[in-house]
């Protein structure tokens, strides 16, 4: 199934403060999660948002609502379940 992803004001502000690196590859997985949610992705329990995609050192996390992908925060694992 194709996904469209979709970036909120809060995650594009994340993305900034990530280095230029670590940055184009989490960008590179973003684009792949479009393709029937390929990479590292898990369903949180308790928690939101709902879905949590492993690149590195940093979480993705975002929701799906229909055959769109919500990314509401990218950071690091040490900050993302706080």
């Amino acid at each position: 199934m194709k996904y469209t992803a979709t970036l909120k004001k809060r995650a594009i502000k994340d993305l900034k403060f990530i280095p230029i690196a670590d940055r184009m590859r989490v960008i590179e997985r973003i684009e792949a999660l479009e393709n029937d949610l390929t990479g590292d992705v898990k369903k949180l329990t308790n928690f939101t948002p709902e879905y949590r995609m492993r690149c590195g050192d940093w979480r993705v996390l975002f929701e799906i609502e229909g055959e769109s992908i919500v990314i509401y925060r990218i950071l690091n694992r040490k900050e993302a379940y706080q």
